[in-house]
């Protein structure tokens, strides 16, 4: 029994070497392990995370067809005419039937092949809801332990409730399009209130105006109120408090503590990023998104959110898991049988198996 726990604790630590020297090969296998969750998945984080922390992460996220993978392609290309390494992680959705993924995104990113600056990782949601797939987390932090100067996250791009990006990235886009009736969708709550900078791509299209003037509206009208960063939990908050920002008691959203001139401004910038117009001014915003974060303190806070975050899903996997574990063989079914022969109700069964526990 020791040999396999020994062998394990080796792999481990050479790829967590592999990482952090920046070993293609070895980083893709280490990213294998931790999306699979494997045995040595816990042990090559934990080896690597002290070195994370350096690499800026910006997200993406948008309506499908919104052209958020060719926006993606020309952020990344922009960004290697700067000097910057770049990796991107791009979220597919999983069939809810087959329970696969196509994993299409690095069709549309060819053109970065055989750039050795820019690394391209595809993930499956995994049944996972808000964009994200459960381990794209972990995976950022070991592509910026590997030395990525900018990790971009793209999401599914499944609509109103794709907001999980929020708590992974530093910087939001949301990008929109002209003539998909986008605009309407970004007023909804979820969207606009994540975006540190909304984006109308495919600007060449008519009725690009309408669209930056109803984003526009809404900001307006956004910015009467204080934007505060929050971590909407249960198992964890975040005092954010103690970061200078005052939090409001109800969570309503409303907050003070900050300046005017401290406050980030939200912009609607216009790209087309097919043909790389506005890419360059984008890149540009997003590194001053970037140094205001830094000179106004709200990275640290923004990055306690985040690891407030990640440590939640942590505590709520074990706990979903200690929890399943110790429920007897068939006791679950029987149970499922007598709330189906409505003998009982699904809340009074599950205080009963929890009991039990």
């Amino acid at each position: 029994m020791a040999a396999p726990q020994l062998r394990r604790a080796v792999d481990a630590e050479a790829l967590a070497q592999g990482v952090l020297a920046g070993d293609r090969l070895l980083l893709a296998r280490a990213i294998t392990h931790v999306e699979n969750e494997g045995a040595a998945a816990h042990a090559i984080l934990g080896r690597v995370y002290a070195h994370a922390g350096r690499g800026h992460i910006i997200g993406v996220t948008g309506a499908p067809g919104s052209g958020k993978s060719t926006l993606v392609t020309a952020l990344a290309q922009s960004y290697r005419a700067a000097g910057l390494t770049v990796a991107i992680v791009a979220i597919d959705p999983s069939s809810p039937f087959t329970g696969g993924a196509l994993l299409g995104d690095r069709v549309r990113m060819r053109t970065l092949s055989g750039d050795s600056g820019v690394f391209i990782r595809s993930m499956a949601t995994r049944g996972s809801l808000g964009g994200l797939s459960k381990t794209t987390g972990d995976v950022v932090t070991l592509l910026d332990a590997a030395g990525f100067e900018r990790v971009i996250v793209e999401t599914v791009g499944v609509g109103q409730a794709e907001v999980e990006i929020a708590s992974t990235a530093h910087t939001t886009l949301v990008v929109e399009a002209p003539g998909m009736g986008d605009e309407v969708q970004a007023i909804k709550a979820g969207i606009l209130e994540i975006g540190d900078i909304l984006v109308v791509n495919k600007a060449d299209r008519p009725g690009v105006e309408r669209t930056v003037q109803a984003l526009e509206m809404m900001l307006e009208i956004e910015n009467d109120s204080t934007r505060l960063i929050r971590h909407h939990g249960q198992v964890l908050r975040v005092d954010a408090s103690r970061n200078g920002v005052q939090d409001n008691a109800q969570g309503d959203g409303q907050g003070e503590g900050q300046d005017e001139a401290d406050r980030w401004r939200v912009t609607v910038m216009k790209t087309v990023a097919m043909a790389g117009d506005g890419v360059e001014a984008l890149r540009q915003r997003i590194e001053a998104h970037r140094e205001h974060q830094r000179a106004s303190g709200e990275s640290k806070l923004r990055e306690q959110v985040r690891i407030a975050h990640a440590l939640e899903n942590i505590v709520r996997a074990e706990l979903n898991r200690r929890t399943l574990a110790r429920i007897p063989a068939g006791a679950l079914d029987d149970l499922v049988e007598r709330i189906r022969l409505r003998e009982t109700d699904p809340y009074t069964a599950a205080a009963d198996l929890l009991a039990g526990i």
